[in-house]
């Protein structure tokens, strides 16, 4: 997932290595160098994980993983989630990690059928609704977090410009919205590909592509991620002249908490909730991996209280866990999506790639 509206892109691969809420060099941790600890086993092994651009965690949270287990955590951003899982299926059976984090339900299948993942029952799985649980024969991936993409509008900006801002996907089609829309591109991202697959929710196969057609028609403009997407071309980030992005229902939390230390009567941003399309997060233990009990120890962790509650105000999702409390300013600033659009993860596998390719090269020219 890609929703954290404040922080600049990072370099695919660029090492974090964080243990007991404090940031090192990687090979500190006196492992073999290659950032996937050394045997099985060893209580003091790295733990490397591969996650998107917006993986965040406070760090007295992770410092609670290493004291409990005696594991340090390295992270690895590998951008936006739908060019992380594709880096994955390419390196199957030789992982750059022991865990990934940010599969989504859009891509799910993608990586099942690759082969990547190896199963593992997490401890506190009982307490994650079956209806989060999309692998519960397996087990391959440990559902983690949940989050609604759709259309974010900039406030002032419509204000500024006396127009109601869009409620619905045929409002977005309409020319008073004409070259204000920036989406992401669905072959390479998570929440552009979450966002067409709304549209084929909302259309049907008989009219996704004639709406996408008129979305051409009228300016949408597409860019390769989220970090593009949000903080370059949305005008609510402060950089862009696009006042319409595609993002999260609960990216409007974001723009408060970071924006200082008043809390305004309502975000600065808006959301679109008749655009809505449901994501689940997973996290997986990779094939290969060279430190797999830690890597099975840090998808327990994921599962826990401590992180789970940490989410919202890091990486602005909800959490999976049922009765994990979640802050006040998370819920007052986000919207409430009431009746999401959703796909059947069987139906996802079935049409998504050729879904892609027809919205490709009817968009992106």
């Amino acid at each position: 997932m890609k929703r954290t509206p404040i922080s600049s892109p990072l370099l695919p691969g660029l090492a974090l290595v964080l243990g007991a809420g404090l940031l090192t060099a990687c090979g500190d941790d006196g492992g073999d160098g290659n950032g996937s600890g050394n045997d099985e086993g060893s209580g003091g092994d790295t733990v490397t994980v591969v996650t998107h651009d917006s993986f965040l965690v406070s760090d007295d949270v992770l410092a609670r993983f290493t004291e409990e287990t005696g594991h340090t955590v390295e992270i690895l951003r590998g951008g936006d989630a739908g060019v992380m899982v594709n880096q994955a299926v390419l390196s199957a059976g030789n992982p750059q990690a022991d865990v990934i984090f940010g599969l989504d339900n859009t891509l799910l299948s993608r990586a099942l059928d690759a082969g990547i993942l190896t199963p593992h029952t997490a401890d506190g799985l009982d307490a994650v609704p079956e209806e989060y649980q999309l692998d519960a024969d397996e087990h391959r991936v440990t559902p983690v977090d949940t989050g609604d993409i759709c259309v974010n509008y900039d406030r002032a900006w419509f204000a500024d410009a006396g127009l109601a801002p869009p409620e619905t996907f045929e409002d977005l089609a309409d020319p008073a919205y004409r070259d204000l829309l920036v989406v992401q591109n669905a072959a390479t991202s998570s929440p552009g590909l979450g966002f067409l697959l709304g549209t084929v929710a909302a259309f049907g196969e008989d009219g996704w592509a004639d709406y996408w057609e008129r979305l051409a028609d009228n300016g949408v403009e597409v860019v390769d991620g989220w970090e593009q997407a949000y903080n370059e071309r949305f005008s609510g980030a402060g950089n862009g002249d696009r006042p319409l992005v595609v993002s999260y229902a609960s990216s409007p939390p974001a723009g408060v908490v970071y924006g200082g230390d008043e809390r305004p009567d309502e975000a600065p941003t808006g959301v679109a909730t008749g655009t809505c399309f449901r994501q689940v997060e997973f996290a997986g233990l990779l094939d290969g991996a060279a430190n797999p009990e830690g890597g099975r120890a840090f998808l327990d962790f994921l599962l826990t209280r401590d992180f789970q509650e940490d989410m919202p105000l890091q990486m602005f999702v909800n959490p999976v866990v049922e009765g994990a409390e979640v802050p006040e300013e998370f819920t007052r600033y986000g919207a409430t999506v009431e009746d999401p659009l959703t796909m059947a993860p069987d139906d996802i596998t079935a049409g998504r790639e050729r879904w892609i390719e027809e919205w490709t090269s009817l968009v992106v020219r």
